[in-house]
């Protein structure tokens, strides 16, 4: 597959004012949201520190957790599966739906269902697959993959939405009312989710030691998915585990307040075992997890609880847009986690990113995601995953920084030539800093020349 070209990407979203405008206040506002709720727990570094420790201790201690929650599972009555890859787990819960008979499916949103490709995989084989998340919808109906996180479609208008449900839903498109808008996609999901014959949900923590899973949403979706058909498949990325019981509390304090600055979600449900006379399958899935765990400097990012309150920060990601990562995952954390998949294709996506550290310093559970971004342009340079421009761009630079007598000349020539050229020429194809801001203005000298001039007598 081809290269993602994030700039190519975002320049399209960014061409957009309103939306480019739009995206970077909601998201900011979340932000904002969420240091004011943080605020209202003293304990808040301890927690992080807490929750830090619990995800790393679980990470080098995976198989016994995973055997553990395996054993409790079955112990409940629940069905336990195991899938190494997204084609192993697509085929998995086909199979289940096959046997059973099953050609209705309606599901919550799952960022590992996304990943492994697991909707267009059913609908090829003839199952009809229903997202029951408004955002997950409404990014269903605009045949578009989510754009963030938690919130799927943060990156459209009232108006996008209400043209979209006119013309899949039928409604007055020319109404943007929210309250309108989400009773219309009520009334047209509900009577697919009382009839489908099985439906599905990931899992925000998996616990070993009750080889139950909770599932935190703020719609109810997620319970009418689970509870109301006779079928209901989890998905879980085998980095979702934590040992024990009492450990949840940690996350579910935290998870929330970073998402979207609230408390604590409308619905926090606890699946332990199958209602009477129907069925619990649980699917366990590796998906290239286990080999980032032995990448000695990018495990870290498999404490991820998926909050995306680095994507909130992220002043790249806030007036880039979601869509232009090119990949499920997008923002600071899709940057480490992408590349992880494939390093080619997510060659450019360390570059979407300022190093600022502000991902870092928000993230619930201490992932070091600023220093994991770096060390993945350091990892495209010794795998030649640069591109030829970029690549070549740097070793004349390198060369230049270790030649002070030709720097100083460059510098000299480079500044006269910004100061004369006429803007035609300034601003072409080759000059990527000029597509989307004015080159700076040079100063009037250098600091050697300062330096010369004020502290030392030139030789």
């Amino acid at each position: 597959m081809s290269r993602i070209d994030h700039a190519e990407a975002s320049s399209q979203f960014i061409a957009d004012r309103a939306h480019e405008a739009f995206h970077d206040k909601r998201l900011w506002e979340l932000r904002l949201k969420r240091d004011a709720t943080r605020d209202e727990v003293p304990e808040w570094p301890q927690l992080r520190d807490l929750a830090s420790a619990i995800k790393e201790h679980t990470l080098s201690h995976l198989a016994q957790y995973l055997e553990q929650f395996e054993a409790r599972a079955k112990a409940n009555g629940a069905h336990v599966h195991w899938a190494l890859d997204g084609e192993e787990h697509n085929r998995i819960v086909a199979d289940i739906l096959s046997q059973r008979g099953a050609t209705t499916l309606v599901k919550s949103k799952s960022m590992l269902t996304e990943e492994c490709d697991l909707r267009p995989y059913l609908e090829r084989r003839g199952i009809s697959v229903v997202e029951t998340d408004l955002g997950e919808r409404i990014q269903q109906l605009d045949n578009e993959p989510p754009s963030h996180i938690v919130v799927p479609a943060v990156h459209k208008l009232r108006g996008d939405v209400a043209a979209l449900f006119g013309q899949a839903l039928g409604s007055d498109a020319g109404n943007d009312d929210p309250q309108y808008l989400s009773e219309q996609a009520r009334q047209a999901t509900r009577p697919l989710i009382l009839g489908a014959a099985a439906g599905m949900t990931g899992a925000n923590f998996a616990i070993a030691e009750t080889g139950s899973f909770v599932v935190c949403t703020n719609e109810g979706n997620a319970d009418l998915g689970a509870t109301v058909p006779p079928l209901h498949i989890a998905s879980i990325g085998i980095e979702k585990l934590i040992p024990r019981f009492e450990h949840l509390a940690v996350f579910v304090r935290m998870l929330s307040r970073s998402a979207i600055g609230s408390p604590i979600t409308q619905y926090t449900t606890h699946f332990r075992a199958p209602r009477p006379g129907s069925e619990l399958h649980i699917i366990l899935v590796d998906n290239g997890r286990s080999a980032r765990l032995g990448m000695a400097d990018f495990w870290r990012s498999l404490k991820c609880i998926r909050c995306g309150a680095c994507m909130n920060t992220c002043p790249v990601y806030r007036r880039s847009g979601g869509l232009s990562y090119g990949a499920v995952y997008s923002g600071p954390i899709g940057i480490i986690l992408n590349p992880t998949f494939d390093m080619r294709r997510y060659s450019n996506l360390p570059y979407a990113s300022t190093l600022n550290g502000s991902c870092t310093a928000v993230c619930p559970v201490k992932i070091d995601i600023h220093d994991q971004i770096y060390k993945w342009r350091r990892l495209m340079a010794e795998h030649n995953q640069l591109p030829f421009v970029k690549r070549t761009a740097m070793k004349i630079t390198g060369r230049l920084l270790a030649d002070p007598k030709a720097f100083r000349r460059t510098i000299a020539v480079t500044d006269a030539a910004l100061e004369h050229l006429p803007r035609f020429l300034l601003y072409t194809r080759f000059n990527a800093w000029g597509k989307q801001r004015e080159v700076p203005v040079s100063p009037d000298g250098t600091f050697h020349a300062w330096y010369l001039k004020n502290r030392k007598v030139a030789p």
